[in-house]
């Protein structure tokens, strides 16, 4: 672990190689787990705001827990997190016609219908950041569903880091990224 201005930061997510094959996993993050995306407090009025153009986008499984559920909800630990289909898929998952699971959000985005491309904590997955009073925790997320894109991640010689780069700079700034890029070539020599 090291520390960049008031986050605290694992060295995996500079020593580990990932890079997303979804040919292989077919989306899995999206529609495993036992609960939704974590947002944030300000992205929770964003997916209000957003839902009518994302809306059109969606499966009618989504559209219906959306409209049970709200377009976000609050976690039994009072965390914010897109609502589920049964208790599975993310509500926002769409499928292509190779049953791969993508994002309804960013779909609604690529065909320029919002300005917002996903939560941050998508965007930036396999990390994940945990909020402490005085800093943020880094943290690479293992998780055997992604052992695929770890292997690709080592064929094709991408860090972590580097593989969600403009979620860190999206989450983080520029110039704490360009701190992380120092750290990374002067003491992992990547």
């Amino acid at each position: 672990m090291f520390q960049l201005g008031k986050t605290i930061v694992s060295e995996d997510i500079i020593e580990k190689d990932f890079v997303c094959n979804l040919s292989a996993c077919k989306g899995a993050c999206c529609i495993d787990g036992d609960a939704g995306a974590p947002i944030d407090k300000d992205e929770v009025k964003i997916l209000e705001d957003i839902y009518p153009k994302v809306k059109p986008f969606l499966r009618q499984e989504g559209i219906d827990a959306i409209e049970a559920q709200g377009t976000s909800i609050t976690s039994s630990f009072g965390d914010f997190e897109t609502p589920l289909i049964n208790g599975a898929d993310c509500a926002y998952v769409i499928f292509d016609e190779k049953k791969t699971a993508l994002c309804a959000i960013e779909e609604a985005y690529n065909q320029g219908e919002i300005q917002w491309k996903k939560p941050v904590s998508c965007h930036l997955y396999p990390i994940r950041v945990k909020e402490y009073t005085e800093f943020s925790g880094v943290n690479y997320e293992k998780w055997e569903i992604c052992d695929d894109a770890c292997t690709l991640g080592k064929e094709l010689q991408v860090p972590i880091y580097k593989f969600v780069k403009e979620a860190l700079i999206r989450k983080f700034g520029e110039d704490w990224y360009a701190e992380l890029e120092k750290v990374a070539e002067k003491n992992f020599g990547k």
